[in-house]
């Protein structure tokens, strides 16, 4: 009997551990859209993918890359936008750079600009592929799908598909938090203290900074209105307008979300006003690191003062940089005794210092692990800079565009990085900025104290990701989740028809009160007059 037992326990314990490493039967149909054609997005877009896949759910993919070689199996099918769409070339021609070191000078509706550009060239460009077409224009479109993934990237004319479709929608922004979303979830972020994501500022902001914050905060929410909006309504029009189906502006469908997964996570990200559907879920593109290729683990392992690691991203490429800067960039590492891993789209770079490495590509987050690398060289980019606090190493930032500006100076305030203005960079300033970085202990160990933060979540980033897709799922869509402010018109929202009651009445009740005043000394006055008069006749007689 007491075998008997055993063997039940044993039976009990392995299907236990069965149950928590299967995927989830039963899964969901999920019709997912990441057109943008941005590496670096793309990174997050496929870490979800790849945890849905392993739950037992089937996702069809609108994709601008492939993810065949990771032999997803049969739940996984995949619809590839082609060719890639070159959408940096629409942009350096609309700003008239010739490339992106230029942009450092670009202000926020030069940004908002830029967004608009590459958002409708690259969602025209998914639109028009014939597979696509097909999706929007199938016969059959009851109970084919339960849910609608898609980025929160300038790409809304997709959202038209849950109309199609009938299903709820979750979307996922790379950029994390931006000043835009209160309005889709019905929430107030206060410029006071919520610094707009294209802005060099903390929550700490001066007067003129808050005067700053406001004035481009005002401006995004205008160019949204009445200049952005318009141009993806069209978008709409002109590829699911032959549908008969009452589509709602574009305006209106990103308020119809069911959950925004956001790649963010305290404390890279302040805090400021949020909702249950505002899920942050930063880092979940980071994996338990492997082994590096040979050649660099041999550079690292012997790099015996430790090793520089330097990245400009997927967009900004080093074998773009300057003449003069990429000189400076190699004086610098030729004088120092750490080694140098540098990504470098040119593997041939004439006078290569001997302690200088470089590839057209490298492992960043696997080498980032390693515990000799001391530094981080990077543009401020979201990914990367999850990257850098997730493995605690300190940063020397030089942001170009967007949110760069914003990251890197959160990472100056929290004291783990220092920021350079790319053209103000001398052999000098870029010498006593590594310098600082290798040499002052308080960069690490602040690093160290915003990793703990980062890490210390009661789920991991990506089983909280899939947990909230499956809720959405699970509740059909999840309306109470939405807020009724969504449905309230501007001037309700603000309270402006409230305010306008409150200043009416007391304009009223004061009028009142003057009037009765006034009439109050009349009398008053009158009274006494007629007695003075009474008293002069008594007189005269």
């Amino acid at each position: 009997m007491e075998k008997m037992n055993a063997r039940v326990v044993i039976g009990l314990l392995a299907l236990t551990a069965l149950a928590a490493v299967a995927p989830m039967a039963n899964g969901a149909r999920i019709l997912s859209v990441y057109s943008f054609p941005g590496k670096s997005h793309f990174m997050m877009q496929k870490a979800i993918i790849k945890e849905l896949i392993r739950r037992g759910h089937q996702v069809t993919l609108i994709t601008a890359f492939t993810l065949e070689p990771l032999n997803l199996g049969s739940n996984y099918t995949e619809i590839l936008i082609e060719p890639v769409y070159d959408f940096w070339k629409d942009v350096k021609e609309d700003a008239g750079a010739r490339n992106i070191f230029e942009f450092t000078t670009m202000d926020v509706p030069g940004f908002l600009q830029m967004l608009q550009v590459l958002g409708v060239a690259t969602t025209e460009h998914a639109l028009q592929q014939p597979k696509v077409q097909a999706i929007i224009n199938a016969n059959e479109t009851a109970n084919v799908y339960d849910l609608l993934l898609v980025e929160q990237f300038y790409q809304e004319p997709f959202l038209a598909l849950s109309h199609i479709y009938n299903i709820p929608v979750v979307s996922s922004s790379t950029l994390g938090y931006e000043n835009h979303m209160s309005q889709m979830f019905g929430i107030i972020s206060p410029w006071s203290y919520v610094p707009h994501g294209f802005l060099p500022f903390t929550d700490r902001m001066s007067f003129w900074e808050r005067l700053q914050n406001a004035y481009n905060s005002l401006y995004e929410d205008l160019h949204r209105e009445y200049v952005y909006f318009p141009s993806m309504d069209e978008l709409v029009s002109k590829y699911f307008g032959h549908l008969p189906i009452n589509f709602p502006k574009v305006s209106e469908m990103e308020k119809n979300l069911s959950a925004m997964l956001l790649n963010s996570y305290a404390p890279i990200t302040s805090a400021r006003p949020t909702i249950d559907g505002l899920v942050p879920v930063g880092g979940m593109h980071i994996y338990p690191p492997k082994a590096l290729p040979k050649d660099m683990q041999k550079f690292l392992d012997e790099a015996e003062n430790g090793a520089i690691y330097f990245s400009l991203g997927s967009n900004v490429e080093s074998k773009d940089m300057p003449a003069e800067y990429l000189k400076i960039f190699l004086d610098v590492f030729r004088s120092m005794k750490q080694r140098v891993l540098w990504k470098f789209e040119n593997e041939s770079i004439a006078n290569l210092p001997a302690n200088v490495m470089v590839k057209k590509w490298m492992p960043q987050s696997d080498i980032l692990a390693h515990p000799n690398v001391r530094v981080f060289i990077t543009h401020g980019g979201l990914l990367g800079t999850q990257e850098g606090v997730y493995h605690a190493v300190p940063m020397l930032g030089m942001p170009f565009y967007c949110d760069q500006h914003l990251n890197l100076k959160k990472a100056e305030l929290h004291g783990y990085a220092i920021s350079l203005h790319f053209q103000a960079i001398t052999f000098e300033v870029l010498k006593t900025a590594l310098t600082e970085l290798l040499e002052n202990p308080s960069y690490r160990n602040n690093i160290k104290r915003i990793s703990n933060i980062f890490h210390d979540r009661p789920l991991n980033a990506r089983e909280t990701a899939v947990y909230w897709i499956e809720y959405v799922i699970r509740h059909k869509g999840a309306p109470h989740l939405r807020a009724a402010g969504m449905d309230m018109p501007w001037y309700q929202f603000y309270l402006l028809d409230v305010i306008a009651f409150v200043v009416v009445v007391s304009i009223i009740t004061g009028f009142l009160v003057i009037g009765l005043l006034r009439y109050a000394l009349r009398r008053i006055g009158g009274e006494d007059k007629e007695n003075v008069r009474q008293s002069r006749k008594q007189k005269k007689h």
